[in-house]
């Protein structure tokens, strides 16, 4: 077998390699003076970033951070944080970001496998740190995030972060090294054992970050960014680099805004105040801002939001539009960077459309971003058609997916079994590439030998005026296998009987789109619904409540 020919380098020839420093490297390019805010605190442009994350290169050195090492961060979404996703990875050591809503045994847990050398660590969350501190066996360095000026430094902690920086160089010669070195590593927050911990190299993040950014930017879809935009996350940036975004946003030089703890009035005056464009969140979050009264005598007509983490009712979609707010899905998990797919909604096919049918392929998983892979199997491994209708495992490659989960080898076998990672998500996808999720594997209902989807299932719930939430599980059931129960959360001030949910769905069953076995034999009524740390709908947790009760 011939073999291919591997480029020939001159000895001087600089081949660098793809490092999240060059990501940073691209801010000042286009927009140096945009800013960077921090609640209604702090404010800098994208030199004084530059300079900042030097200053803290030099100080995490001068504190015995070597490459290789880990540093952890227990801190909201802040200007601080988005410093340290640049400064640790860009020194060669790594990045954990902390999901402070995990329970403490298991935040001791994910320091302890992942074994931080320093910890940063917001003030409001010194409560917890104290009691952890002493079952830390690797911390070495604690380091203080406060929002006060004048701030004594109480044990364990080294030193606060401004007085860390202040008076360090506003230049370092970030070095060269290895594309494939891990930079960040956080934990999964499975409902199942012990949180799993996922990790990804500099070249990964480099390369997620462009995917999306074409994605995202270059294809015609409803909401395009640019270096005009102005950003704010509305995901935890504990959470999955808070979907990759605030790379993408300082690759373009956006405007960006960090709120810091999530307050709805601060979220809101940041918003209307400082005119953020764009931003990203799951339902939930998506839920409180379009339920709250207030929203309604707002012009928020100039904000565009990508949902995720969980499926987007069509009920919630539909509100959202009805504000002025442009919406798309986006999908992909922890393992995954995460971003696999996103909706794909060109003009040309938008303006043909009525709202019912615009709302339809917006709630879609959407088609793929660049480098990205699908395939659909059976329980047999047997690739499945993309017809649009045939139900299968979604299984994925891309050249940014987690290798594996850390320290674990037969999780991690099982992640990648046959060369691809396994998302446990069931789906179908249409000819022309577009994904539809059906259902978590764990979560579909099978019931007298047929799949009903909880996902189905709760967007046509969610479409009844006075639902504000909704929540579909199956239960065991002696004949059928299996039921659908459904936990109703009512919108404020409405009232809502279980009759009234059943002649609503009745319209799905006339019009084809609903089988009448598959509607729920139960309908709960509650002031909310369990949720997971990042504010998905514990569907175990449910189970778990329900089948207890029962």
């Amino acid at each position: 077998m011939q073999t291919t020919r591997i480029i020939q380098s001159t000895p001087s020839a600089y081949n660098p390699p793809l490092l999240i420093k060059f990501i940073l490297e691209q801010s000042t390019k286009y927009e140096p003076d945009n800013e960077i805010l921090y609640r209604d605190i702090f404010r800098m442009n994208y030199r004084t970033l530059n300079r900042r994350i030097a200053q803290m290169a030099h100080a995490l050195t001068d504190a015995g951070i070597q490459a290789g090492d880990v540093v952890g961060v227990i801190d909201y979404d802040s200007h601080r944080y988005l410093e340290l996703y640049f400064a640790v990875p860009m020194i060669g050591a790594v990045l954990h970001t902390i999901n402070y809503r995990l329970p403490p045994e298991q935040i001791i847990y994910t320091v302890n496998h992942a074994e931080d050398k320093a910890v940063f660590c917001h003030e409001d969350f010194i409560p917890l740190l104290n009691g952890i501190k002493n079952k830390l066996e690797t911390a070495e360095i604690f380091v203080l995030l406060s929002d006060r000026k004048d701030t004594s430094i109480p044990t364990p902690f080294l030193s606060e972060y401004e007085s860390m920086i202040k008076g360090k160089p506003v230049e370092y010669d970030f070095p060269d090294f290895d594309e494939n070195s891990l930079a960040t590593l956080f934990y999964t927050t499975g409902t199942t054992g012990k949180p799993k911990g996922v990790y990804f190299s500099h070249r990964q993040l480099v390369l997620h970050t462009i995917s999306v950014m074409t994605a995202l930017s270059a294809i015609d879809s409803p909401v395009r960014i640019h270096s005009s935009d102005v950003y704010m996350p509305l995901t935890p940036m504990f959470h999955v680099h808070a979907w990759g975004i605030p790379y993408v946003s300082t690759f373009l030089g956006m405007k960006q805004i960090y709120p810091g703890k999530y307050e709805p009035e601060m979220l809101m005056q940041l918003i209307l105040t400082e005119k953020v464009t764009f931003s990203h969140c799951v339902p939930t979050i998506l839920n409180m801002l379009v339920s709250n009264p207030k929203t309604k005598d707002l012009d928020i007509s100039h904000f565009r939001v990508i949902i995720g983490g969980s499926a987007l009712p069509a009920g919630l979609a539909k509100a959202t539009l009805g504000l002025g707010i442009d919406i798309i899905t986006g999908y992909g998990l922890s393992e995954t960077c995460p971003v696999l797919t996103v909706t794909y909604l060109p003009h040309r096919l938008k303006q043909k459309m009525n709202v019912d049918e615009e709302v339809a392929e917006r709630i879609k998983t959407g088609r793929a971003i660049p480098f990205v892979e699908l395939r659909l199997i059976d329980d047999g491994g047997r690739s499945l058609p993309f017809d649009g209708k045939t139900v299968g495992e979604l299984i994925v490659r891309a050249p940014w997916l987690t290798q594996g989960y850390f320290k674990e080898e037969e999780r991690s076998k099982d992640l990648w079994e046959g060369g691809y990672l396994h998302t446990g998500d069931m789906a179908y996808i249409e000819p022309n590439g577009t994904v539809v999720i059906c259902d978590r594997k764990k979560d579909i209902i099978k019931s007298g030998g047929e799949w009903i989807s909880s996902l189905d299932m709760e967007s046509l719930l969610s479409a009844h005026q006075a639902i504000k939430e909704c929540a579909v599980i199956g239960l065991k059931d002696e004949k059928w296998g299996e039921r659908p129960v459904a936990l109703i959360v009512p919108n404020e001030g409405k009232i809502i009987h279980e009759e009234d949910i059943k002649n609503h769905l009745q319209q799905f069953i006339q019009s084809g789109h609903l089988s009448k076995w598959a509607v729920p034999d139960e309908f709960i009524f509650c002031k909310e619904i369990p949720k997971t740390s990042v504010g998905k709908i514990d569907k175990k947790l449910i189970r778990m409540q329900l089948a207890g009760g029962k």
